[in-house]
């Protein structure tokens, strides 16, 4: 099994990286090929000036930096969904709550086997916990070789394994949504201020080179949003996935707790 977990998380691992280079060069590819099409420019050159009212031309018109925070923008989606199909997986079927629920009524009325039943049937990582918890309750109840207090930290021990074996893929891959929070606004910021030396330099030689001026200013502003949006989304995906597992984290501990204090009721 920990080779078979082993082999798992450098794969995950692996798709990681996967999904941030397809990204990176989806953003070029994007920005060059969209964004960058001749079709959007006066006398179809790139290098000119945008068509009126071309919002791709315009955005094409913010520099390199683009396809850079074109790349983190997908990246928070890409992880965005992944992990959103994988709590809603992890959560299993039915209400948490409702599941917790039934386990303490189950094992209220001793039966064991119904609630393990009940787990295989909810499918997720709750259901995964308590469903070790409650093979280890079995195997241990009847074992006259332990004493209560030996059998009560064997169940905490299995319960705290099977837990921290799954918590690992709850929380997996919100340290990328919570970097490209950070790291998507520095790259606006980046562009922002190459935006603004440009228009600053269209300043500094007698008269203002007002269209250089114009596409220094719509440079730092396009790279401005951008790095905004990109940081805005990945706050607001981090934020509500932390609040899910937190919660299956904390229904978790409370079905293993019901465990714990029902096997150490009914042993003498």
């Amino acid at each position: 099994m920990s080779n078979k977990k082993k082999t798992s998380g450098g794969f995950s691992s692996l798709m990681s990286v996967l999904a941030i280079v397809i990204s990176l060069v989806a953003g070029v590819i994007i920005f060059k090929f969209i964004f960058g099409d001749p079709a959007n420019f006066v006398e179809g050159d790139p290098n000119g000036e945008p068509l009126e009212g071309n919002i791709l031309g315009v955005i094409y018109k913010g520099g390199v930096i683009v396809p850079f925070l074109l790349a983190v923008n997908i990246i928070v989606i890409i992880f965005a969904v992944e992990r959103f199909v994988t709590l809603s997986k992890a959560r299993g079927k039915g209400r948490i709550d409702a599941f917790v629920a039934k386990m303490k009524t189950l094992l209220e009325a001793k039966q064991v086997n119904e609630a393990i039943e009940a787990c295989g049937k909810q499918g997720g990582s709750l259901g995964n916990v308590v469903l070790a918890g409650l093979e280890k309750y079995t195997t241990i109840v009847d074992d006259t070789s332990m004493n209560k207090e030996q059998k009560v930290e064997s169940l905490k021990k299995e319960l705290e394994e099977a837990t921290a074996l799954e918590l690992p893929m709850l929380s997996k891959n919100l340290v990328i949504l919570s970097t490209c929070a950070s790291v998507s606004t520095l790259i606006g910021l980046i562009g922002t201020v190459i935006g603004m030396i440009r228009s600053f330099a269209a300043m500094s030689h007698g008269a203002p080179d007002t269209a250089q001026l114009a596409t220094g200013i719509s440079e730092a502003l396009i790279n401005t949003f951008f790095g905004i949006f990109g940081s805005t989304i990945a706050i607001i995906a981090y934020n509500f996935f932390s609040t899910k597992i937190d919660a299956m984290t904390y229904s978790i501990d409370e079905a293993a707790f019901t465990i714990v204090q029902d096997f150490s009721s009914t042993q003498k």
